[in-house]
């Protein structure tokens, strides 16, 4: 008797609220077979999951709110203001931009892998693209395509943003951009640094590039396996999700909290992004923590805050916690964790309290 591998899933909607999005983004993460849980709701192999926001800003899931976005501006002038669950960078959605998210076993991630399904799609348009740096893919030297990565319960993601025909001008509008990161990379305008594929194929559509991923995909993934496609609304009422959305769309989600802090101190740009430290003392012990970073890891940017909780306010002892944490196995991107902990370490130890 011959028995196929597990379905994969291809998932589409017509919704364009990214709270929503994203929460059923992760409430997709739950389907996808892991390497850690086995239960009845996991039931595929591999899944893709093609979306679009209107008119939203996103941040990573470690950065500032406030310091990546203007954010009063976007919500006066009817945007959304989003928190991915992911690390990396600010990002603007409109229905110009295609997001996709594949999601796998982490025994079964491959980033080189994953990385080519968005290749090979740009790719059998007839456009010509290249993977470059930490996260981004290029067409002419300039990024069209921004990607974010976690590991989570056995689970891996890989999300990203594919630039059809996105206007610019709102991108300019309400993404701010720090002065290290545009020196670092002698930039001189975001225009010059990010482009549509419609500049290098006048005719493309989004229904055209959702298309062409969703055959990359299966031709990734799909060998052996059955293909099921499903709309969004086939989930629509399920209580895990909408706990999800109440969460994705709440206040303290998407800006934070904040910290009334006594010191703060930046760590400068590095490989792997960069990040702002900030702690609150009481009677000479840190009391809280926060790091704001754009750092692709989020889990262990969130898991370095916690180890600063407790410890004497004194950047030697602050610095040997945090020094050596992580694992290159646990690496999500390809920097491993040791080299950020090291880094923010070496930031810390540098300080004079």
């Amino acid at each position: 008797m011959v028995t196929s591998l597990p379905p994969i899933l291809v998932l589409s909607t017509d919704n364009v609220n990214p709270w929503k999005n994203l929460a059923l983004e992760e409430f997709l993460m739950g389907l996808c077979q892991s390497d850690s849980q086995a239960n009845d709701q996991r039931l595929f192999s591999a899944i893709l999951f093609l979306w679009q926001n209107q008119h939203t800003v996103v941040i990573g899931r470690n950065q500032n709110a406030w310091a990546e976005c203007a954010c009063q501006r976007l919500e006066d002038e009817g945007g959304y203001l989003a928190r991915r669950s992911t690390g990396g960078g600010a990002v603007y959605h409109d229905l110009g931009n295609l997001n996709f998210s594949i999601i796998l076993p982490r025994s079964r991630f491959d980033l080189g892998q994953s990385f080519q399904v968005i290749l090979d799609a740009v790719q059998s348009l007839g456009i010509e693209a290249v993977r470059s740096g930490r996260n981004d893919i290029l067409v002419q030297e300039r990024k069209f395509s921004g990607n974010a990565f976690r590991y989570y319960k056995g689970v891996a993601l890989h999300h990203g943003t594919l630039m059809v025909d996105t206007d610019i001008d709102p991108l300019l509008r309400y993404l701010t951009v720090s002065d290290s990161k545009l020196k670092s990379r002698a930039i001189k305008s975001v225009r010059s640094r990010v482009i549509n594929l419609i500049e290098a194929k006048a005719d493309l559509t989004v229904r055209d590039l959702s298309q062409a991923v969703t055959s990359s995909f299966i031709s990734h993934y799909g060998a052996g396996a059955p293909l099921e496609s499903l709309d969004a609304g086939a989930f629509h009422g399920h209580p895990d999700l909408a706990e999800l959305e109440t969460r994705y769309s709440s206040w303290d989600w998407r800006y934070g909290k904040s910290l009334d802090f006594d010191a703060s101190l930046e760590t400068g740009r590095h490989d792997w992004g960069q990040a702002q430290i900030l702690v609150k003392v009481e009677k000479g012990l840190i009391a809280q923590a926060l790091i704001y970073s754009d750092a692709l890891d989020s889990d262990f940017i969130e898991g370095l805050a916690r180890k600063l909780q407790g410890l004497r306010f004194n950047a030697l002892d602050m610095a040997q916690a945090l020094s050596g944490s992580g694992k290159t196995a646990d690496t999500v991107g390809e920097i491993s964790q040791k080299i950020i902990a090291d880094d923010i370490a070496s930031a810390i130890r540098d300080q004079s309290f």
